[in-house]
């Protein structure tokens, strides 16, 4: 299958590269190495498609949305359930992809950084599978509103990291991660969670995520669909490129990015990169579109769900975008909190805060869609991970008497 790829300086158009120290250079270049000898090696891809199947479990389902089209009035609407995947969410694809990489190279050890929990929660839990040691850096923020997810990372022996530097999110998690690369990249392996960072990660995260697509591209053709429109939330963007990955090089169909729109765009608390202020700039090891300001330092964000709470896009989608071939919209917290409540009521489905701006989107678009054509959302995970935050916005009164209720369980 033809696929849009960086040219060999890890450039996808005027985005990419390797902005990294020098002590670093080796080890991405080892890595790009492996990387690429491992795509052709079968012995490789038979285990990664092997643990897919019986440690993930893919392939995952996708689902016609019947209730949620019958409310929407327009296209059929359907949904990849990645949230149905072992941890609850796409980011173990490429979890395993790169821990399996790792053992290839001989590292013994394994760092990530993560905001929304799921992909340090894949890391640790592949970690475990695999045998190799894991430590996660986490904003302290992120860590506040996403303890359910630290407390896996830890139960799976994974030790969890508080950032407390900036401003305590994402960023700062990669930052720190980066920094502990730079001194230990001799024996450890760092798995990036998203399709950004120095070239091959967002080379190598779309390769390894692109398993999305390609089960949706087949499934799509088994159940007779006619795809007007695919829709994914952005952050850095794995789960978005790898759910359009089949379909990049071609003219149809059309591929929705939906960013954090946080409290609405001209409130300057969102962070949407390419529907909102993003300006080109080089930022951790990488060069895209980033919420900066006219002396090149990093804005804050602000969105509703901690795995889109980042200022920056992985490289290739921002050329995707610049370029056209997606579209990007954004959509506020408001409405990713509607979306959630929306789903769960049509269709039995919990999304992740995450995924439910690509939800959101959806809502909107449904009734321009043809119904005869399909509408396919990439449900990137699923929102057990998210009742502290969900249930206080949907159901206040009660979730406060449930938590103090726990409160004095744990004081008697």
């Amino acid at each position: 299958m033809k696929r849009t790829m960086p040219d060999n300086n890890g450039f996808f158009g005027e985005f990419g590269g390797m902005y990294v120290a020098e002590v670093l250079r080796p080890a991405l270049i080892e890595l790009s190495e492996e990387f690429h000898a491992a795509l052709k090696d079968p012995v490789f891809q038979n285990e990664l498609s092997s643990i897919g199947s019986t440690y993930i479990g893919r392939p995952t389902p996708l689902l016609f949305a019947k209730n949620a089209t019958r409310e929407l009035g327009g296209g059929r609407i359907y949904i990849k359930l990645e949230g149905l995947a072992n941890t609850g969410a796409h980011k173990i694809n490429n979890a395993l992809g790169q821990a399996l990489l790792a053992k290839r190279l001989g590292k013994t050890r394994i760092i990530a950084e993560t905001g929304a929990g799921q992909h340090g929660f894949a890391t640790a839990a592949v970690c475990a599978k695999l045998g190799l040691a894991c430590r996660v850096y986490m904003g302290e923020v992120d860590i506040r509103r996403q303890r359910p997810n630290v407390f896996a990372m830890e139960l799976f022996g994974a030790e969890v990291v508080p950032v407390t530097s900036g401003s305590r999110t994402l960023k700062d998690a990669v930052n720190e991660a980066l920094r502990d690369w730079a001194a230990s990249y001799t024996d450890t392996h760092y798995i990036i969670g998203s399709a950004l960072g120095p070239a091959p990660y967002p080379d190598m995260v779309r390769e390894f995520q692109s398993v999305i697509g390609l089960e949706t591209e087949r499934q799509a053709q088994e159940q007779g669909l006619d795809i007007h429109s695919m829709i994914a939330c952005v952050g850095g963007g794995s789960n978005a490129i790898g759910f359009f990955a089949p379909f990049l090089d071609r003219g149809q169909p059309e591929l929705i990015g939906v960013e954090a729109g946080g409290f609405g765009i001209d409130s300057g608390l969102h962070a949407s990169r390419m529907t909102g202020k993003g300006k080109t700039g080089i930022v951790q090891g990488y060069k895209s579109k980033f919420l900066i300001d006219d002396d090149g330092q990093v804005q804050a964000t602000h969105s509703v769900s901690a795995g889109l709470d980042y200022p920056g896009i992985g490289p290739q989608l921002a050329h995707l975008g610049e370029t056209g071939r997606i579209i990007f919209t954004s959509a506020t917290d408001e409405e990713a909190v509607e979306a959630v409540r929306f789903f769960a009521r049509t269709e039995g489905i919990l999304f992740a805060l995450e995924s439910a701006h690509a939800g959101a989107a959806a809502i909107r678009l449904a009734a321009r869609c043809p119904k005869d054509k399909a509408v396919v959302i990439n449900m990137s995970g699923r929102g057990d991970k998210d009742i502290f935050i969900s249930a206080k916005a949907l159901s206040p009164g009660p979730w406060l008497e449930f938590l103090k209720n726990e409160v004095d369980c744990y004081e008697t």
